[in-house]
């Protein structure tokens, strides 16, 4: 007898429909899965095996064939083992189950039948959405966050019989519902704020000035100045996320299987904070089927990159792409996915090797050509990416014991959504949103300069030897002080204040 249940796979962040046909035939005791499985998937039988018999059924001792269609797409992990144990259930007419075709389902089997949370429940709700499907049945901690999709049935079950009664039944009880509190977008929940932050009165407007127009930025300074204090921050003062925002963050999550039992949706931008020990493939994704990496999971977010020359020169490098596109792209043999990666990168170093050249209070002790090394780590194609270039000193005494608290958060980030606000009514139709993504074209069409300022620019071009990728960067980075101070175009004033955040990487690299 023959078996078709509905499941889905995963190609990068999207679900592809997947249909488990399960074949019983006479013959010799054999339990065969075709369909690109890998290892996970192979190591299903015994699995399914294990949960058939000890939820009370009992497991057929024929030659039994799991087909997982269509044949050419790579199946990959343990969602499958639940699709494929009803599958056997049916086709051996243990359950009668209708209206199978309107249903969904995913999940990995423990041995004795609990069903276990699996990757991805979010797309593969999204992907049921539109496939036309009526249910989506998932392990229990997946429901809150298939529950998010509207205009599609989610239940989940703790067994495998408890599965299978609910579908003998039609499906009685009531499906996983999200409160409205769960999908609250404008007043996302930070546990750190601005205001702790004394002194660096400097580098807070800097880090407005990248949250206003999507600037990347980095922070030189010695040991214990607040470089990493303030990079945490920095998503605190973005706008809050759109729902279509926070529906791609939590895809990628998702996907990669980091979404909370209790998270029905993530509301705040991302903050990843990777180890200068992490791989190429760990920064930018990859794997035999790829995987999203630490750039995809800072998507609409901050990615932060502490002690930036102890990164490897070819984990630095391999990121040029997607701070320039918003996409990695990882192929394989088989096939080649794109993951969004469209983040603000925020990076901090040290001076030096021993990170006190330059500071008034304690000698630098590198040899001139460690220090040359330590800097060169970090290529000028890579530092021309980056907008802004600020130095952090170390704080004085008076900074370190003042009582007084600083600017909140929340008052930075309504100058921030201010001229956000600006930035979108200026872009209209456009495919891009804030300043720090305009092209060359849009930079003509959006950013024209005086006299005056053009001088001023051709100047400051001179003197730092900029490049025609710094020149145009400092412009975008103008018309965002501009924006936030209100002004419709870009004067000599805020021009001067976009050269100076382009003049430390000259004095340190140059």
């Amino acid at each position: 007898m023959l078996a078709r249940i509905n499941s889905a796979t995963l190609l990068g962040i999207d679900a592809v429909a997947l249909q488990i046909e399960v074949d019983i035939a006479r013959g010799a005791r054999l339990f065969t899965i075709v369909g690109l499985p890998d290892p996970a998937v192979r190591e299903s039988r015994e699995r399914v095996e294990s949960a058939i018999r000890n939820s009370g059924f009992n497991f057929p001792v024929e030659r039994i064939t799991v087909n997982m269609a269509p044949a050419d797409i790579p199946k990959r992990g343990p969602s499958f083992d639940l699709p494929i144990a009803l599958g056997i259930l049916v086709a051996t007419g243990q359950v009668s189950i209708e209206n199978l075709e309107e249903t969904v389902l995913v999940g990995e089997l423990s041995l004795d039948g609990h069903l276990r949370r699996v990757s991805g429940a979010l797309p593969t709700a999204i992907g049921a959405k539109e496939w036309g499907c009526r249910a989506l049945i998932v392990p229990p901690d997946n429901g809150r966050e298939a529950a998010v999709v509207d205009d599609l049935e989610v239940y989940t079950c703790d067994t495998l019989y408890d599965c299978v009664s609910q579908l003998e039944q039609g499906l009685p009880y009531e499906p996983v519902r999200v409160a409205p509190a769960d999908l609250a977008l404008e007043t996302p929940a930070y546990t750190v704020d601005f205001s702790d932050v004394k002194g660096q009165e400097h580098v807070k407007r800097a880090l407005e000035i990248a949250a206003a127009g999507g600037h990347n930025m980095v922070m030189v300074g010695p040991p214990g100045a607040g470089k990493t204090m303030l990079a945490r921050r920095l998503p605190t003062i973005l706008p809050p996320m759109t729902l279509a925002e926070a529906l791609e963050v939590t895809k990628l999550y998702s996907v990669a299987g980091l979404v909370g039992r209790d998270t029905a949706l993530i509301t705040t931008r991302p903050f990843r904070h990777p180890h200068h020990t992490v791989s190429t493939a760990g920064l930018v994704g990859g794997g035999t089927i790829p995987q999203p990496g630490e750039v995809s999971l800072a998507h609409h977010g901050v990615l932060f990159l502490d002690e930036l020359p102890e990164f490897t020169r070819s984990a630095l490098e391999v990121m040029r792409q997607p701070l320039e596109d918003g996409t990695v792209t990882i192929a394989r043999a088989q096939l080649t996915l794109t993951f969004p990666a469209r983040f603000q990168l925020v990076a901090a170093m040290n001076p030096c090797p021993c990170g006190y050249y330059g500071d008034q209070a304690k000698p630098c002790t590198c040899h001139p050509g460690a220090v040359a090394r330590y800097r060169n780590q970090i290529s000028g194609p890579l530092l021309d990416r980056i907008d802004i270039h600020i130095e952090v000193p170390r704080l004085t005494p008076d900074e370190l014991l003042s009582k007084q608290s600083g600017e909140p958060s929340a008052k930075i980030r309504e100058r921030v959504m201010a001229a956000r606000e600006r930035q979108a009514a200026r872009f209209v139709g456009k495919p891009f949103f804030c300043n720090a993504q305009m092209g060359s074209r849009a930079l003509r069409e959006f950013c024209p300069l005086d006299a005056e300022a053009e001088n001023l620019l051709r100047v400051a071009i001179d003197q730092f030897a900029l490049s025609a990728r710094a020149h145009d960067r400092i412009i975008k980075l103008a018309r965002t002080i501009a924006d936030l101070d209100g002004s419709e175009g870009i004067q000599v004033p805020h021009l001067a204040e976009a050269v100076q955040y382009r003049s430390l990487d000259r004095r340190l690299w140059g």
